[in-house]
């Protein structure tokens, strides 16, 4: 299975080191995950709902890691969560759940449901688990974001955008779409 990891070229080492130092959605400080998700473009998406467009970084890498067939994928379905796993600042059930899962050495991975894309899985690496050494991690990448992510377009008018009034006003008036007409020819 390959999973994705985007993160600064300083952190590029797969140690958990910074959600040990700060926690995360799925772990408490103390205890070091590798926060991985699915496809690229999910691991693209987990980084920039954390930025703002100013604070994009220029020194992202992409890492692809290659879990292997023999390592045991925990799987938490949503079912399993409580009702606001989703919620900002995250719950610090869903904390408690990864720290617990973690320490249990029950598995080297733990698969979870993206709270930024709920149909999707973000996947939790384990580096104190045995079998982490069987994930193997791929060659950094450069990463950029796509400028267009940024950019901000003029508002194109539209008929249901522009200053029109209601249809149902206008026809109580007895105006219709001839008055909608001259109304539009006015401005």
């Amino acid at each position: 299975m390959r999973v994705w990891r985007l993160c600064r070229r300083a952190h590029a080492a797969p140690n958990g080191e910074g959600a040990r130092r700060y926690g995360g959605r799925w772990n408490q400080r103390g205890t070091a995950l590798v926060y991985t998700s699915a496809s690229a473009s999910l691991a693209v998406l987990e980084y920039l709902v954390h930025l703002d467009p100013e604070d994009a970084p220029p020194d992202l890498i992409l890492v692809r890691a290659h879990i292997a067939p023999a390592v045991v994928i925990r799987e938490l379905r949503i079912a399993e969560l409580p009702a606001d796993w989703r919620s900002l600042p995250a719950s610090d059930a869903l904390a408690r759940m990864g720290t617990s899962w973690a320490r249990r050495l029950e598995s080297a991975v733990l698969s979870v449901p993206s709270a930024v894309v709920p149909e999707e899985r973000n996947y939790l690496l384990n580096p104190a688990h045995p079998r982490f050494r069987e994930i193997a991690f791929g060659p950094a990448r450069p990463f950029a974001f796509d400028p267009r992510m940024w950019k901000t377009r003029p508002r194109r008018r539209t008929r249901s955008s522009s200053s029109a009034p209601d249809p149902k006003s206008v026809a109580k008036v007895g105006g219709g779409s001839a008055a909608l007409a001259r109304r539009d020819d006015e401005e």
